[in-house]
């Protein structure tokens, strides 16, 4: 059983925060589905706008001035990405517990008790959700199978627990993971370096309701240099790795052009020698182009880029005047 009771330290027992992203057709269903659950010490929902092009905002304010349950509308100034968005709703949680969850409908609301449950009363500080059938393209589920396993290398997580963005955390984990103020969260990482008490149960999972999945292969890339970049030196000991095996084939061809030279006609060179230059070439490109990327996003948090900069925020009390 877990020690914190829901709702001795905290307004709600359970906070819903979903990032909104041309979310307009689906994320009203989605609020009034969460508002007829009834879980144990109350529910709040946040909503995080995340610059969204559609008239998601619009949607969302409606939502909060017609709410049944407790509602927070936050509007990002402009897009920062899935986990900015996440970060901002985190701050804005009061719950004992928080759930996240996508806009789509993919993740069906009547899991949510089931999810929260598993995770309070089993004391874990995270609980994700898995899939039997997961209903995305199939270059997504692609993508999500390579990003879990990039970090099951690089992350310090039990090996093949799947990272989902479903996923339930006490307040505990939920204060520290906050804490992150850099450019680049990625919320998984930060889960990873606060608690060892993860879990996970199979869900349900639907088809998209309405449009395509605003991850691009582009996001998707963007989401992996964050893992790789922001949690672990492994891409720079690898490229020392890489380093070093050139160097080693190099004196393998050196050798065996001695060898020639000394035993055999002396070839023209020409082709061994571009090979060995294109090769060289690249692993020093590939070097070059992994500490650039950490050096810049050193940089950039040096800098002061900011993790999201909230435009507007309506809270439960705003909209009931």
């Amino acid at each position: 059983m877990s020690t914190l009771a829901a709702g001795t330290s905290h307004p709600v027992g359970l906070s819903i925060v979903v990032p909104v992203y041309r979310g307009a057709a689906t994320v009203g269903t989605l609020v009034a589905e969460l508002s007829k659950l009834q879980p144990e010490g109350g529910i709040e929902i946040v909503l995080v706008n995340d610059g969204s092009p559609d008239n998601s905002g619009d949607v969302c304010r409606d939502l909060a001035r017609a709410a049944t349950v407790p509602l927070t509308y936050i509007e990002h100034a402009r897009n920062f990405g899935e986990h900015n968005a996440v970060m901002t709703g985190l701050r804005h949680a009061r719950g004992a517990y928080v759930i996240t969850m996508d806009d789509d409908l993919q993740n069906p609301p009547e899991e949510v008790i089931k999810l929260y449950d598993h995770c309070r009363l089993g004391g874990f500080d995270v609980v994700y959700t898995r899939y039997a059938v997961k209903e995305h393209e199939g270059w997504r589920n692609l993508g999500s199978r390579f990003a879990n396993w990039v970090a099951d290398q690089l992350m310090d997580k039990p090996k093949g627990l799947y990272l989902s963005s479903f996923r339930c955390m006490s307040a505990l984990a939920v204060g520290e993971v906050i804490k992150y103020r850099g450019p680049y969260p990625y919320v998984d990482g930060l889960l990873m370096q606060v608690t060892q008490r993860l879990d996970s149960i199979e869900v349900k999972h639907f088809a998209r309701v309405e449009g395509r999945s605003n991850y691009t292969v582009r996001r998707l890339v963007r989401l992996w240099l964050n893992l790789a970049t922001n949690f672990s030196v492994l891409p720079l000991r690898l490229a020392i790795f890489a380093g070093v095996a050139m160097g080693i084939l190099g004196l393998v061809a050196a050798a065996w052009v001695i060898v020639e030279a000394m035993f055999g006609e002396t070839p023209s060179g020409w082709a061994s020698l571009m090979t060995v230059v294109l090769l060289v070439a690249g692993v020093q490109f590939l070097v070059m182009g992994v500490m650039g990327e950490y050096v810049g996003r050193a940089f950039m948090s040096a800098n002061g880029k900011p993790q999201g900069v909230v435009r507007q925020v309506i809270r439960p009390e705003e909209s009931a005047s």
